[in-house]
């Protein structure tokens, strides 16, 4: 596939096994963030495209086969699914570049950790027994725990990771036996779509696996609030995140939201006390910050560095923002891509103003790069940025920026981290650097995050459990916890022998 693709995928609705276009016949067009050029046309759904979506599960769950196969046969599928996405893997990674404005390689890297995903939930319930036996304390009686699907799930993705995200939701809700209607963002949901043409290529009975594109405000809202939906997963901002649970309440939904974070990156002297030791802080400070043009919920975008080594932390830090090449994802040697949108760049330039207003050093980036060959003009390019001498009643500090700027904080004691560090409504990862085994586990200990990194920032594991505390959201991605969202627990208590109670005269 090259850049000068045009994709008409107008019918980008699936529901009920066949593609369709929007009740309304409204199109969208998906615009490439390295030039601002429409490249692609989807579908434009509302709630009566979601209201067919929700419908088309709901019989898939009640009349279909799905809930019902084993859970063999499930993870069979489920690995067939992984092997589309390798075969698929450079199509669409280069679709996932072009979509989210990432570099080719990080789009490679997500494609393969879409096929763990899949792989490792196939195996999960591949190996699982079939309940857990419960004493009841009498031989007269069999009791046990069994796990069934949830029923109809919603499933809500947003347009940083746009397939990664999906799959942590659709291939836990496939391994459980639940069908399920995905609304990936409006402005990035090719590889979601793509995905749902994978499962159908695998074998998926019709129904199971629904996608409406079109707004959150319009079809994320209807499947939220909608009574037919058992459970709503969310992956998104706070604000939105709150309005998916106000609508799910009435109707009582088990509803998974994580909501993204403002995640510190402490980084203690003795971790550079090494040549190579200070290297790698400095590098994994560049990577927990301006991957993805930090367009990460659990990007390291808080710096808090002990003041013996912060100006010569931070002075290497900026000379190696100042040489990252920014450009258009697909070019050969690129570092960093744009920003998925016109309006998230203008969100990180008025964080940045503010910051600056409120006292904040600007040591790098802090403006749109000049126009090259590999970054076009009209693009959404904006240049790593540093910004020092920072504290915490700034804007910046405290709320989520979602964009390629790295805040610097300082402390002297561990206790004093520790506080900064928890210093924030968000809790959902965090990493500590240094050379003290014990100081490590200390300080990983009193984080108040959800996942935290020693020495290393932002690898994950399948079968571990992503999450956070505070306003980071609530339910658990990955591993079996991850599972567990999808699944409902049955008790089933059966008498071998049963007697007449006599409670009663009779």
């Amino acid at each position: 596939m090259s850049d000068t693709t045009e994709l008409q995928v107008s019918t980008s609705i699936h529901a009920g096994g066949e593609w369709r276009a929007a009740v309304s016949g409204a199109t969208r067009e998906i615009l490439d963030p390295a030039d601002a050029l429409p490249f692609a046309v989807v579908a434009e759904g509302d709630e009566k495209d979601a209201d067919l979506a929700v419908a088309a599960a709901r019989r898939a769950f009640d009349e279909g086969p799905w809930p019902h196969t084993p859970a063999a046969e499930r993870a069979a599928l489920l690995r067939r699914v992984a092997g589309l996405l390798v075969r698929d893997r450079e199509e669409l990674g280069l679709l996932e570049s072009r979509d989210a404005g990432k570099t080719v390689e990080e789009g490679r890297v997500d494609i393969d950790c879409v096929a763990d995903a899949f792989r490792y939930f196939a195996d999960l319930v591949a190996g699982e027994a079939p309940g857990r036996v419960v004493d009841a304390g009498s031989a007269d009686v069999h009791s046990v725990v069994v796990h069934e699907p949830v029923g109809v799930c919603a499933m809500i993705t947003p347009w940083n990771y746009p397939l990664l995200q999906a799959s942590w939701k659709i291939a836990p809700a496939l391994a459980a036996g639940s069908t399920f209607v995905i609304k990936p963002s409006e402005i990035t949901p090719l590889t979601t779509a793509a995905l749902i043409g994978l499962l159908t290529e695998a074998g998926l009975p019709a129904g199971v696996a629904n996608i409406v594109t079109g707004p959150g405000h319009t079809v994320g809202a209807r499947l939220a609030e909608h009574p037919d939906v058992d459970m709503v997963s969310f992956t998104g901002g706070l604000v939105s995140g709150t309005k998916v649970a106000e609508a799910a309440a009435p109707t009582v939904k088990k509803v998974a939201l994580e909501l993204g974070g403002k995640n510190p990156n402490v980084v203690f002297a003795d971790s550079c006390a090494t040549g190579e030791g200070f290297d790698t802080a400095v590098d994994q400070a560049l990577n927990a910050a301006f991957i993805h043009s930090g367009q990460v919920c659990s990007a390291g975008a808080r710096l808090i560095v002990e003041e013996s080594v912060r100006d010569r932390f931070v002075t290497e830090l900026v000379r190696r923002a100042e040489r990252i090449r920014l450009g258009r994802g697909t070019a050969d040697g690129v570092e960093c891509g744009p920003l998925v949108s016109e309006q998230q760049r203008d969100r990180i330039e008025a964080y940045v103003a503010s910051a600056l207003k409120e006292g904040a050093v600007l040591r790098s980036g802090g403006k749109r790069p000049e126009p090259s060959a590999e970054r076009p003009g009209a693009g959404y390019f904006y240049e790593p940025t540093v910004l020092d001498h920072c504290h915490r009643e700034m804007r910046v500090v405290r709320e989520e920026v979602f964009g390629p700027v790295l805040t610097v904080e300082t402390f002297r004691t561990e206790d004093e981290a520790v506080a900064l560090a928890n210093d924030t409504e968000y809790g959902l990862a965090g990493a500590v650097w240094t050379a003290d085994a014990g100081r490590a586990r200390r300080v990983a200990g009193r984080l108040r995050h959800g996942t935290v990194w020693i020495n290393d920032f932002h690898p994950y594991l399948p079968q571990a459990e992503w999450g956070g505390f505070g306003k980071s959201g609530v339910g658990r991605e990955l591993g079996p916890a991850g599972l567990a969202e999808y699944r409902e627990t049955k008790h089933i208590y059966q008498n071998l022998a049963p007697k007449p109670v006599r409670w009663f005269a009779g």
